[in-house]
């Protein structure tokens, strides 16, 4: 039993027996801040004032008149103000999700529905040029994250990781690794003007030398060639790892050289030009993205034959459309919101709906330690790395402070609050309800109670107690929400919530008291809240302690 879906349904049939109007439009059910307004409460009286040319006291009158109290488990309904209409579920009934819950198990909260949407989700995807920094780190927790969620709310979902290994960036990390590898061999260190000066970088090439001096003898265009291979797929195996110590899998690792190698690119501009959306204009040729909303025209091959960095990002989205997803999902970096409307364009120009695309912007993360901005690491001097983190912070707290904000707001990541072990720490916070409840279900068996599926749960009547399981009630619409607006900050506002519900009632109220009835149905009621709480930490890839 879905409480909120349940009455949603009651309140549609309400409407349509009411006659008020010819077709029921979108109805909303939101939960009151003040308890005194219900356990839900709905606008639905003031939007259709307008179709229905009445009053939208009136309006609500007539629907509450025809609502079926015992179908949609409510006790009682008022008329607030304007036309708000309030809603006082049956207690009885909402006791009723806690065996439920027991029963569903892992998969409370999961939606299995008919026709799964087919969704890509592209993140991260960072050059393999270096190390992987707190901006990747977000954009993997929230990357990931999605994917749990979409996955869990009923999509059919993959994950893939784009990997640049073309273009300037790998000509660049192949000369750097030359230079290195002839500097190992005694001679000058020479550096492309735009080359990488990682130590790893310098690695690479001390090991090259030590292992295989004899390329000095080779020409420098043989050295590029097997140097841009052994660089990239040197940096790839380290970026893999990272994400895979973070709990991030992909399920596809996508090469931008495959474009090239499969005749992709000619194959995407083939279909551009001849849809009509290239023309020709000093030396070069365009795409007219500005068909579809682009500011201005785009270049696709340059004047001196070359294609722009445009092109095979083009080419790689016909490759996803060809594979037949039904959305594609991309998790771009803050410096990409000028990249919207061309690669929107671009599906256009291909012949496909622009809105299959959706671009996500992460923007930026401040890390902030003893009250001041953290821009370089202590060890290295430079930008402080996914790996930093993990070793200094955990994957834990990492992975929940870089979701728990929207994707499109800046977000200060406090590390000191990180690594704390208190409740103002929210991952901390949660973890801790969970190692809470499992602590009281072994000092209950201690003292010989079982977690019984025949409990009564009907008798519980506490204030707290019913305020947990209406919010432990609450997770499936939240997944839902979550999953239709991309947001994966309602997770971890509902998990804070959750956490925050039980501690209340904890704090209230004894569950391991002298009435045996009550205490094993409270027993149950834990039990239920512990597994929604380790769903909802799941999702966020984040562990639920059974000790702490």
């Amino acid at each position: 039993m879905n409480l909120k879906a349940g009455l949603l349904e009651a309140l549609k049939k309400a409407v349509e027996k009411s006659g008020i109007v010819d077709e029921v439009p979108e109805i909303k059910i939101e939960t009151p801040k003040d308890k005194a307004n219900g356990d839900f409460s709905s606008n639905v009286a003031m939007t259709l004032t307008k179709q229905a040319r009445k009053n939208p006291r009136d309006i609500a009158s007539a629907i509450v008149e025809n609502l079926d109290h015992s179908a949609a488990n409510v006790k009682s309904v008022d008329i607030a103000g304007p036309g708000f209409i309030n809603f006082y579920m049956d207690e009885s009934s909402v006791t009723q999700i806690v065996p439920q819950v027991l029963e569903l198990g892992e998969a409370y909260g999961r939606s299995n529905p008919d026709g799964k949407q087919k969704v890509l989700v592209e993140f991260v995807s960072a050059n393999p040029t270096g190390d992987l920094h707190i901006g990747h780190a977000r954009n993997a927790s929230v990357g990931d994250t999605l994917s749990n969620i979409l996955d869990f709310a009923g999509y059919d979902v993959e994950r893939e990781y784009y990997i640049n290994d073309a273009g300037n960036q790998i000509d660049n990390l192949a000369l750097s690794i030359d230079a290195r590898y002839l500097e190992a061999l005694g001679q000058e260190l020479i550096m492309p003007e735009d080359g990488y000066m990682g130590k790893d970088i310098k690695a690479i090439g001390e090991k090259l030398a030590e292992e295989n001096p004899e390329l000095i003898e080779t020409t420098k265009e043989d050295r590029i060639q097997m140097f841009r291979k052994l660089g990239v797929d040197y940096e790839m195996e380290k970026l893999r790892k990272d994400l895979a110590d973070f709990n991030v899998h992909f399920d596809n690792w996508f090469s931008e050289t495959s474009l090239y190698e499969n005749k992709e690119v000619e194959a995407a501009l083939r279909v551009m030009t001849g849809n009509g959306y290239t023309y020709e204009a000093e030396g070069a040729l365009w795409l007219r993205t500005t068909d579809f909303s682009d500011d201005k025209d785009r270049v696709l091959r340059k004047s001196d034959g070359s294609y722009t960095y445009l092109m095979p990002d083009v080419a790689y989205h016909y490759d996803k459309v060809e594979r037949g997803y039904d959305k594609l999902i991309n998790i771009f970096g803050a410096d990409h919101h000028g990249y919207i409307n061309r690669l929107k364009g671009s599906l256009g120009a291909l012949g496909k709906d622009p809105e299959m695309l959706e671009i996500k912007i992460m923007q930026m993360v401040r890390l902030i330690e003893n009250g001041e901005e953290v821009k370089m690491s202590k060890r290295t001097g430079k930008a402080v790395t996914l790996r930093e983190l993990i070793d200094t912070i955990g994957v834990d707290a990492c992975r929940y402070f870089l979701a728990m904000r929207s994707s499109d707001s800046h977000l200060d990541f406090d590390m000191d609050l990180a690594k704390s072990e208190s409740n103002d720490n929210p991952v901390y916070y949660a973890q801790y309800a969970h190692a809470r409840i499992c602590s009281i279900l072994r000092q209950a068996e201690e003292k010989g109670h079982e977690v019984a599926g025949d409990a009564d749960v009907s008798i519980i009547d506490h204030e707290q107690a019913l305020d947990l399981i209406k919010k432990m009630a609450a997770f499936p619409n939240v997944i839902k929400g979550a999953a239709e607006h991309r947001a994966t900050h309602r997770v971890t506002t509902y998990i804070q919530e959750l956490a925050s519900t039980f501690h209340k009632f904890y704090n209230a109220e004894k569950v391991l008291g002298e009435d045996d009835h009550k205490t094993r149905a409270y027993l149950l009621m834990i039990e239920a809240v512990r597994q929604t709480l380790q769903n909802a930490l799941n999702l966020v890839g984040v562990s639920a302690p059974e000790k702490m």
